[in-house]
């Protein structure tokens, strides 16, 4: 789910309005502040009224100021409250003065009749003192600025999503191989000793499953012999169980010969242990190698661990010209196929029959 957050935004309506307040000598209050001086005012749909007061003293013996205050005269229509801010200055209509500074007062209001604070503009001494009293007139310029709400918005979080990083599970499984921490289990095998961890080698190989988990005799066993296979090889077997990778086919350096060896024997000892993607990378690695050298013994491995494919490749490669046929005849590798797979000489001469070889 998206994040949001929610923002009250404000725009404004505002309205300037000059007034001129003229005879001022009789604006002096026979009592207290009894002299008010209204105007009324339309904005953003409200009714508003300023209230100027030309002999405005909070206490008696202070000096009376020109003063203002704004007043809200309406209902509220759907916020509950309203803000305004009323300004003030006094302006030289002949143009001679520039305006005075501008005084502000900002009002909340929550229901009709609220009013701002009283703004005080200017003392009435300074007034006459100054150049803005004329004639007995004065002028002001007033500014009623109304806050207005915006209907709510919601803007999206931009949320930092730090990416995951690349699994490095393979890694993991490989230091343990190599720490041998926790093994509980050691493989024998032309000499060396391989520590593994039965569990992981079970979920790998339904070959181990049945091993450790099943009712064969290695069972309760803590060291297994294996018979029959090369140190070099099941270490690599060892390596892909843990890591899912063969790291004899990635090394630059080792030549194409050694590779092609390590991928035949490591071909039989995935079909041994039923790993069946290993079987797979192997049987790719040796189609990619395939040479009158090779074809033979290959073609021989392929039908013994049931390789349809790499067998295909093969014989499809021994038969492609009568010329590699008779290389190939003449090669060890196919005196060692005549011997084991009388099988697959039939399929290879069908094969040429048909490609017009032989």
């Amino acid at each position: 789910m998206e994040n949001v957050s929610a923002t009250s935004l404000t725009d404004a309506a505002r309205l300037v309005q000059v007034l001129k307040i003229n005879g001022y000598p009789a604006t002096r209050s026979t009592r207290d502040n009894s002299c008010k001086i209204s105007s009324r005012w339309q904005i953003d749909g409200y009714e508003w009224e300023i209230r100027i007061s030309p002999d405005y003293s909070q206490i008696s013996c202070q000096s009376p100021w020109v003063a203002l205050e704004l007043i809200f005269l309406s209902r509220f229509r759907s916020s509950k409250h309203v803000r305004a801010n009323l300004g003030c200055r006094l302006v030289d209509p002949r143009g001679v003065l520039e305006p005075s500074e501008v005084k502000n007062q900002f009002g909340l209001f929550f229901s009709t009749g609220n009013t701002t604070s009283k703004l005080n503009l200017i003392k009435r001494e300074d007034l006459e003192a100054s150049g803005y009293l004329q004639d007995d007139a004065f002028t002001l310029q007033c500014t009623v600025t109304v806050l207005k709400e915006l209907p709510e918005q919601t803007f999206p979080v931009k949320e930092t999503v730090v990416p995951a990083p690349p699994s490095n599970l393979h890694q993991q499984f490989g230091e343990l191989l190599q720490s041998a921490a926790g093994a509980d289990v050691t493989f024998v095998v032309s000499g060396e000793s391989f520590a593994a961890h039965k569990i992981i080698l079970a979920a790998r190989s339904p070959m181990f499953m049945a091993q450790f988990y099943g009712q064969m005799t290695e069972k309760s066993s803590q060291q297994v012999d294996i018979k029959d296979m090369e140190a070099a090889v099941f270490k690599a077997l060892l390596d892909f169980v843990y890591s899912d990778m063969v790291p004899e086919f990635e090394e630059q350096h080792k030549d194409a010969v050694s590779m092609m060896a390590m991928a035949q024997h490591l071909l039989a000892a995935a079909d041994r242990y039923d790993i069946e993607r290993l079987k797979i990378i192997c049987e790719g690695k040796l189609s990619g190698g395939i040479d009158v050298d090779t074809a033979a013994a290959t073609l021989a491995l392929a039908e013994l661990h049931g390789c349809e494919q790499l067998k295909a490749k093969c014989i499809d490669f021994i038969v492609r010209s009568p010329a590699c046929l008779d290389t190939v005849l003449a090669t060890e590798g196919y005196k060692n196929l005549q011997a084991s797979c009388l099988s697959v000489l039939t399929d290879m001469l069908a094969r040429a029959t048909k490609k017009n070889v032989v």
